[in-house]
């Protein structure tokens, strides 16, 4: 599964995009952004505020609460504001 990161989570992270094998137990969007917290200091960092981070399950926008089956990406990013 491809994995994208943008803007501050992007930042924090260190790192674009990557691709990753899901260990057994990840089934959502909110356990995927738990596993990716272990995963070493500046993933945490990245995702310390995880309910402020929107996600996108092959280019629609998703809750943390849906599932990850048959998703080939997911994309991570902070809230958007605009004027």
């Amino acid at each position: 599964m491809k994995l994208r990161y943008f803007a501050w989570v992007r930042e924090r992270a260190g790192i674009a995009e990557e691709e990753v094998a899901l260990p057994d137990g990840v089934a959502t969007v909110g356990e995927l952004i738990g596993w990716l917290r272990t995963r070493g200091p500046e993933f945490d960092h990245a995702f310390e505020a995880a309910e402020t981070i929107r996600a996108a399950i092959d280019f629609t926008q998703a809750e943390h609460s849906a599932k990850l089956a048959g998703a080939r990406e997911i994309a991570f990013f902070p809230p958007v504001t605009g004027g």
